[in-house]
């Protein structure tokens, strides 16, 4: 009896001590959780193989290979082969994080508002690479690299994207670059042709070097007379806006002055000559402050004989010009009966000048 009881229960217990116990998945390394959880055992154990099975995504989640589970689609963003680095087991999508150390193409590849968010309508002009002036971590702030700036300068520095003139800044165009570097602001390397004002804007001894001390004294048209690569010398000499006399500059120091044998004259020098040229002159003897014979020392008619008051008988206009000849005033005054003669008695030629005081050559 007690030998079929043990037939018995060996015949019943060997099917129970014989049955599988659940397999713990965890304890391979490779943790069966999310979608991975409805997976049969032979999709990814192929041929009935285990021990040994790559546990990489790839290793499975590739188009080819035994297993060829759903692998990256063709507008996949250029990456490595570690797909854990940004999707989860649950799905492929939504992407739990990015983890752009993973990620091989340029940042516009993903970033170009169809795939991510890429630059906004109102971004500063510039090329697609990203990364010259934003990090991983997020857009803002961003490291600026000029380089990459595709667009004036005044496309940002207008004062309302970036920094932009001051309200003291010299009057000038929106070409920033025209005079300053991508570096800073200042130093600024100058250039005239990007300003828009009159060079006395700036050249008042204030902004920038203005007239000296001893300028010759003119309006501030610094432009018409000197040129934008050198104050002297200058370009040329405007008449038109000097505003002093002509000898203030034409004085023999700062500009050519009378020379050692002019007439001698007052200092309007304008009254005689143009801004044109020196010569010829418009002679006017209302300048003169010499006699007359100074200058007219040797004329035809009296070669000096009659004295140097030559202004008791001729006018400033012409010697021939009425004229009032006092005979008294001669070397022969006319006394007695001479008084009454008739000119042509004594004179009988034109050749005044050479008529004998002698009596004997006329009686």
């Amino acid at each position: 009896m007690m030998q079929r009881l043990a037939v018995f229960l060996l015949l019943v217990c060997a099917p129970l001590a014989n049955a599988q116990e659940p397999f713990d998945h965890f304890s391979t390394g490779f943790e069966l959780d999310g979608a991975h959880t409805s997976v049969t055992c032979d999709r990814c154990h192929t041929a009935g193989r285990f021990e040994g099975t790559n546990p990489a995504c790839v290793s499975c989640h590739s188009s080819i290979g035994a297993v060829q589970a759903t692998a990256k689609s063709p507008d996949h963003a250029a990456s490595n082969e570690m797909c854990a680095d940004c999707h989860t087991t649950s799905a492929w999508t939504p992407v739990a994080f990015m983890d752009h150390t993973a990620v091989t193409g340029s940042c516009s590849t993903c970033h170009n508002n169809v795939a991510a968010t890429g630059k906004p309508v109102d971004h500063i002009e510039s090329s697609d690479r990203c990364d010259d002036c934003h990090q991983t971590g997020a857009w803002t702030p961003a490291v600026f690299d000029h380089s990459n700036i595709t667009g004036s300068c005044f496309s940002c520095h207008n004062g309302n994207e970036a920094t932009g003139k001051h309200p003291t800044h010299i009057a000038s165009s929106d070409r920033c670059e025209d005079c300053h570097s991508t570096t800073g602001w200042i130093p600024a390397s100058f250039d005239h042709s990007n300003i828009t004002t009159a060079c006395a804007s700036c050249h008042n001894g204030v902004e920038a070097t203005g007239k000296n001390i001893d300028h010759i004294n003119s309006t501030a048209a610094c432009e018409t007379c000197h040129n934008t690569s050198i104050w002297s010398p200058a370009e040329q000499v405007d008449h038109t806006q000097v505003i002093g006399t002509c000898f203030s500059c034409h004085n023999g120091t700062v500009a050519t002055g009378k020379d050692p044998d002019h007439i001698t004259s007052g200092d309007t020098c304008d009254d005689c000559h143009t801004t044109n040229a020196w010569v010829p002159a418009n002679f006017d003897h209302v300048n003169i402050t010499g006699d007359c014979v100074s200058c007219h020392k040797l004329d035809d008619v009296h070669r000096g004989q009659e004295g140097k008051d030559c202004g008791r008988c001729h006018q400033p206009s012409g010697w021939g010009d009425k004229i009032v000849f006092d005979h008294g005033l001669t070397r022969f005054p006319l006394i007695g009966l001479h008084a009454t003669a008739p000119c042509e008695e004594c004179h009988a030629s034109s050749a005044f000048r050479d008529t004998s005081r002698d009596c004997i050559a006329c009686h």
